[in-house]
């Protein structure tokens, strides 16, 4: 296979300009409040990135209407992995997070919408490093490379391509017939979204800043926050509850929001993942807040579903916000939620995981295996939305989760080597690969990831971008078949 190198080098240049550019903000904040230091770490970076990526991006003549698929698995690996590293450079710089692996480990956290934190002490953080350190969440949310298709139309022709590669979910549809408008329409929906939570937040008392801080971790489904006990720190149920209704919506998928907007309500009501994603909460939050109860962790049914709710939206749809510490609730409560770390969001969402869509689909091949067995010459289709879905499709799906699971125990047996339990082990593996944030024992919500040593750093970080790119946009990269030109 030959790669189109001078459409992979041209896009990696606008990449980069890209990334100064929305660094800007970030730097902005820092002058605001006066921070001499971190201005001086992101000009240090904004300058060198504009200078080179604009030399690339104007130097390289490159077509991009002849892009294949493999390419675009190439691009998207490249400039998620590019953004990550260049994104590191303030906190090096700034002298906060000196350490490249600790560094690109929040930097990575970030874009991927994870939220897990080497940091100790988040709080001693400037205002423009705690921005920038939440705006990666923000960028990641709906995809460095869709963001890119909203913005430059040039990349439309070849764009399904590219953005295939990094979409969330089994399948994927266009909302019109060109890439570029589609961005652009997804776009607007996360623009909508995050205004509107921004302006709720400032209404029940929230500073500006914060709002900002929590909405972007909120409709990123990142959950990075400003404080060391995230949002327990504003114990205030209004704020609970405008964090869970967007970590929810966030976590839905955004097509349906286009098609809702465009009058067909019913499409959203009766789209079979999404009353599967509100059935799974539903579930979890109901047994949870009556496990709560019934220990006499909380005192009220009231504050037991209170703390429910919040947790079972935060891990369902992989954003990692803690309004309690629920690494000292009961086993039976903490077993839910481990399991909806494996299991996500919607597809085409912000969230990380498996996949509603995929769960669904299982179950569905599950039920058609046993009416098989008792009926063995029954022709039983798999339908989602009363549509049949295809072999290939199941096939897919079936190929996903089993990879997933064994990258989940493969992560686990490599962490093991640190010498830490089994549970800390095996949930920091889920909270990377999943893109969560928070695990128990001794990455639980109250803590973090700077016990682990520089590999084992790395090695989640590595699980943090193989979950974002759904698996396969990464490990494709490393099989023979990929690179063999007579492919």
């Amino acid at each position: 296979m030959v790669l189109n190198y001078k459409a992979i080098f041209k896009l990696s240049g606008i990449i980069i300009v890209m990334m100064a550019v929305l660094m800007v903000p970030s730097l902005l904040v820092a002058f605001l409040y006066g921070e001499t230091e971190t201005m001086r770490a992101f000009i240090t970076t904004i300058l060198p990135m504009l200078f080179a990526g604009g030399m690339i991006a104007v130097g390289v003549k490159a077509q991009f209407d002849h892009l294949k698929v493999r390419e675009g698995f190439f691009i998207v690996a490249l400039c998620w992995t590019l953004c990550s590293v260049l994104g590191s450079f303030p906190f090096i710089l700034s002298g906060y997070i000196p350490n490249f692996f600790d560094a690109f480990f929040e930097t990575v956290s970030g874009f991927t919408t994870t939220g897990s934190s080497i940091l100790t002490d988040v709080e001693i953080l400037p205002k423009g490093l705690l921005f920038w350190r939440s705006f990666t969440h923000w960028i990641g949310g709906m995809g460095i490379i869709v963001f890119a298709m909203a913005l430059l139309p040039m990349l439309g022709i070849s764009g399904q391509r590219i953005t295939k590669a990094e979409t969330t979910g089994p399948t994927f549809g266009k909302l019109t017939s060109k890439m570029t408008e589609s961005a652009k329409i997804l776009y607007l929906i996360y623009i909508g979204m995050t205004l509107l939570q921004v302006f709720l937040l400032m209404l029940g008392g929230m500073s500006l800043f914060d709002s900002l801080i929590n909405t972007f971790g909120s409709v990123g489904t990142g959950g990075f926050s400003n404080y060391n006990v995230s949002i327990a720190h504003y114990n205030n149920l209004y704020f609970e509850i405008i964090i869970s209704v967007f970590m929810i919506l966030a976590g839905t998928n955004f097509s349906l929001y286009y098609y809702a907007l465009r009058g067909h309500w019913k499409d959203l009501f009766s789209d079979s993942e999404i009353r599967c994603y509100l059935i799974i909460i539903g579930s979890a939050i109901l047994l949870i807040a009556l496990n709560l109860w019934s220990s006499n962790s909380y005192d009220t049914l009231g504050e037991s579903f209170r703390y429910s709710i919040f947790q079972s939206a935060s891990i369902m749809t992989t954003t990692g916000f803690a309004s309690a510490n629920f690494d000292v609730w009961p086993t039976f409560s903490k077993m839910i939620l481990f399991i909806l770390m494996f299991i996500g969001g919607c597809s085409s969402s912000t969230a990380g995981g498996i996949k509603v869509i995929r769960i669904l689909i299982l179950f569905k091949l599950l039920k058609r295996g046993i009416a098989v067995r008792l009926h063995p010459r029954a022709i039983v289709s798999i339908k989602v939305n009363h549509k049949p879905i295809s072999s290939d499709t199941i096939s897919a799906v079936v190929c996903f989760v089993f990879l997933y699971f064994g990258i989940f125990f493969g992560a686990t047996l490599l962490l093991s080597l640190e010498g830490f339990d089994l549970i800390t082990n095996s949930s920091a593996a889920a909270a990377c690969l999943g893109n969560i944030g928070p695990g128990f024992n001794l990455v639980g919500p109250v803590l973090n990831y700077s016990l682990f040593s520089d590999l084992s750093t790395f090695l989640l970080s590595i699980l943090m971008l193989v979950g974002r790119l759904e698996l396969f946009t990464i490990i494709l990269l490393f099989t023979r078949h990929f690179w063999n030109p007579d492919k």
